[in-house]
């Protein structure tokens, strides 16, 4: 198995943004069912962050119920926790800024759970690495916090950090439909380092989950209609790369997300590094679902590769208001 900041982890991981990050999110003892379903089928790594959802009802206030209800769950957990510093808010990697999205990560817990893995959602270019940094490891070296991710971050930012401080895992986004860090140098530096990447959106924001058959089916409030590959002039044509992944699915006997989730688990073999994809799933039968491991050989790689070459990717991965280093 995987490991991360000396635990073991399981194979696939699991996102917590839709859990607290919607217009209108399920109940907390619906959410509380999820997290139980996750870790009773081996999905031990947890993502989250202070930003999905408001301060009031984000991860760590759920996660806080959580282990309230199930403190035993506590040391089987590997948690990830990214700090303000994403999806539109302004990053902040001065002294001040880091101490106190730290403090008021680890307060909100409430002391029910330990932050295994802290990560500044996007890195701050108006502040040193070096001093940045510094102030991560002055929690990791006082035992409040694990260790440090990346997320979001250029091969050079990796290569800057690692020798500040050490970095347990570095967070990307990783699907049929963005291949970015595999071409980038982004995988071949945490392969050099020996740093896991953990791979959010596998199943590309839904595309590959088999739940968008048109635009229609996106909810009206949603922000993906912000986002390039869902724009009506490209929609049906990455519509078609989803269809032609269902028909592979399909002849293989299992979903389309969970190809999708274990094509991600495969590119550890091509890339030489480990590779941990966290779907995002909001419902017990879901979790079920994304949580298993399928075998991708050599041959249904190279003919899904062979797929993505006749029908790339049309789009980029963020509308412009999204912040990202590079």
């Amino acid at each position: 198995m995987p490991t991360i900041v000396g635990k073991e982890v399981g194979p696939i991981g699991l996102g917590l943004m839709g859990l607290t990050w919607r217009k209108d999110p399920i109940s907390t003892e619906e959410s509380i069912k999820v997290l139980k379903a996750a870790l009773d089928n081996g999905v031990n790594l947890w993502n989250g962050a202070d930003f999905y959802g408001p301060p009031e009802a984000n991860s760590l206030v759920l996660l806080e119920k959580y282990f309230a209800k199930y403190p035993e769950d506590a040391d089987k957990v590997v948690l990830s926790i990214k700090g303000a510093s994403g999806a539109g808010i302004t990053p902040d990697g001065t002294p001040e800024g880091v101490r106190k999205s730290l403090d008021a990560a680890i307060a909100q817990l409430n002391g029910r759970k330990k932050i295994d893995l802290f990560e500044p959602g996007r890195i701050d270019p108006n502040t040193p690495l070096e001093v940045t940094f510094k102030v991560y490891e002055e929690y990791v070296q006082s035992g409040k916090i694990g260790g440090i991710g990346l997320s979001e971050v250029k091969a050079s930012t990796i290569k800057a950090v690692s020798k500040i401080t050490k970095i347990a895992c570095v967070e990307v986004e990783l699907s049929l439909f963005s291949l970015d860090v595999l071409e980038n140098g982004v995988a071949a530096a945490t392969a050099e380092l020996g740093i896991p990447l953990v791979a959010y959106s596998p199943l590309s924001r839904g595309f590959l989950s088999g739940q968008f058959k048109s635009l229609d089916d996106i909810p009206k409030e949603s922000l993906l209609h912000h986002f390039p590959r869902f724009q009506p002039d490209v929609f049906p044509l990455n519509l078609q790369l989803a269809d032609q992944v269902a028909e592979i699915a399909k002849k293989k006997g299992v979903t389309v997300a969970q190809l999708a989730i274990n094509w991600v688990v495969a590119q550890s073999r091509k890339a030489g590094v480990t590779i941990i994809p966290i779907p995002g799933s909001t419902t017990t039968a879901r979790v079920q679902e994304n949580s298993q491991t399928i075998n991708i050989t050599d041959a249904e790689l190279a003919e899904i590769e062979e797929t993505l070459k006749k029908l790339p990717i049309s789009g980029g991965r963020y509308p412009s208001f999204v912040p990202t280093e590079g």
